[in-house]
């Protein structure tokens, strides 16, 4: 139920709705939805949005991993498009990288202002023209534009479902669900892996062919999941907040009329309630003070999370063909059989670990998992040094170092997506993915190319043990900063900034009659 009261004051009327003139920025009310979304058992109703709203991420995973290995097929005298395979890997790589820099704040903005659904829609519409557009590119420039807008709407996708699932999933399923999610970006990698080696066949189709329809499949499995991401719900919590009570209300009535129906059991009744002050937006400048002055601590821990993660990655997969073709001898055409099976490690990680986050809890898994992968990574640059190693050994090294870091990655986004105030939540997971992405697609490259392209062990060894020594390093920042967040409210880890305009309000003006 939801009480409203007029500027200052929370008597008013109670009523399920909530309409009228409090249904509007400006109004204080309290609310109980919150806790009654956190006490629902799990349903079909939280799979249809784990469906529509994760399934992106596979999306993302293909669209990395087919753009690196049809990188030489593009650059073919006959491909219809006058590129060169560095221009593919080094300048249209960028672009994609920084368009989702870009794309995650910009929208990141856009949805803690406009709400979850509004965006996950447009989010995902500009991905799909972007990557049509991209499949039908007859020049350098047009292909570097689209892919830039690919990138850009990827990007707004992990700012809008994050948040977006994050707050339509009770706490006692929220880490496993982020984590199993975020990793589910490679299971687009594996198939982007395969899905390449047959489009590239010119047994099956012509040269100028199979890369573009290796876009227009991708186009046809986003239409798939907008068709289902059309009925999963606007975040309730955005809603009331932003002063759009009733519909928080109805939205959650109906959510649970569908689960009691479905489970055959009354759901149990409520014990927490939140007054909450509502808003229309929170601008920049109070967002930034949230992060940086209200939550210094956690502000650190996010850098330190991203940053790690995206040099470990950039470590090991930057030059993983390179490696394999220089060191080991492997044909290059087979290299992404190999990727493939690394990619299988990657997510078996947060598959498997997920449940943990929940159940041993976030500080130990979190600091955990970076810390024994950076590890694992320096043993394997010991053994890859000393010659210890062959191209199957290798492959195994790294699967087993991934799935320890790929649950660890994983829960870096879910950390920024919990642990600062709902208002700012989009954007706060926009922020620290662009400077995680940033590192990792721009410094992290230009490390790393040099040092895995020279042909020298040593010199490729050194690049693991940077990458080893940052996930360290992130992972003990986690043994002290991570918050124990697991199986709480969202709301208990970070106080809405609404709620304390509210009590600012009330106490400013005193108790009202009601």
């Amino acid at each position: 139920m939801t009480a409203i009261g007029h500027d200052g004051g929370q008597g008013g009327r109670r009523d399920g709705a909530g309409g009228g003139a409090g249904n509007g920025p400006g109004r204080t009310i309290t609310t109980d939805v919150p806790a009654r979304l956190d006490r629902l058992p799990w349903s079909r109703w939280h799979w249809m949005i784990v469906i529509g709203l994760g399934t992106v991420w596979i999306l993302d995973g293909l669209e990395v991993t087919v753009v690196g290995n049809i990188a030489s097929r593009l650059s073919e005298p006959g491909s219809g498009l006058p590129i060169t395979d560095a221009q593919v890997t080094g300048m249209a790589a960028a672009l994609y990288v920084a368009g989702a820099c870009t794309g995650a704040l910009f929208f990141g903005w856009l949805t803690d202002r406009y709400g979850r659904k509004k965006l996950f829609l447009i989010t995902l519409g500009v991905y799909l023209a972007a990557t049509a557009l991209t499949a039908i590119s007859f020049s350098a420039w047009w292909f570097f534009l689209f892919r830039f807008l690919t990138g850009f709407g990827i990007g707004g996708e992990y700012a809008a479902i994050n948040s977006a699932i994050d707050e339509l999933i009770p706490s006692k399923y929220r880490g496993r669900v982020d984590l199993v999610i975020n990793g589910s970006f490679w299971l687009g990698a594996m198939g982007g892996s395969l899905l390449s080696v047959l489009m590239l066949n010119t047994n099956f189709f012509a040269l100028n062919v199979g890369w573009r329809l290796t876009f227009a499949l991708g186009v046809v499995l986003g239409l798939v999941i907008l068709l289902v991401r059309r009925n999963v719900p606007e975040s309730p919590r955005w809603m009331f907040i932003h002063g759009r009570a009733e519909g928080a209300e109805e939205l959650v009535a109906a959510a649970e009329r569908r689960i009691e129906d479905e489970t055959g059991r009354r759901l149990p009744e409520p014990d927490q309630a939140i007054t909450i002050r509502t808003r229309k937006s929170t601008g920049f400048i109070e967002i930034a003070r949230t992060l940086f002055r209200a939550y210094p601590r956690r502000a650190f821990l996010g850098l330190a999370l991203f940053i790690g993660q995206a040099f470990l990655y950039n470590a090991i997969t930057f030059g993983f063909g390179s490696i394999l073709v220089k060191f080991f001898g492997v044909p290059s055409g087979d290299t992404g059989y190999y990727f493939t099976v690394i990619a299988f490690g990657n997510f078996l990680g947060p598959l498997l670990l997920s449940r943990l986050f929940d159940t041993v809890g976030r500080r130990p898994m979190i600091s955990g998992t970076y810390i024994l992968s950076g590890v694992l990574l320096f043993i394997t640059a010991w053994m890859f040094g000393n010659g210890w190693l062959n191209a199957t050994t290798m492959t195994a090294c790294w699967c087993v170092v991934l799935f320890f870091a790929s649950a660890g990655a994983s829960s870096a986004y879910l950390t920024v997506s919990e642990v600062f105030p709902m208002e700012t939540r989009a954007l706060a997971i926009a922020f620290f993915y662009a400077i995680g992405t940033a590192a990792g697609g721009i410094s992290g490259p230009l490390i790393f190319s040099e040092l895995t392209a020279s042909g020298v062990v040593a010199d490729t060894a050194l690049a693991f043990s940077i990458g080893a020594s940052l996930m360290v390093a992130a992972g003990l920042v986690a043994v002290f900063l991570a918050i124990p967040a697991e199986r709480r409210l969202l709301e208990d880890i970070a106080e809405p900034l609404s709620a304390r305009a509210a009590a600012t309000s009330a106490s400013a003006t005193g108790p009202t009659g009601g």
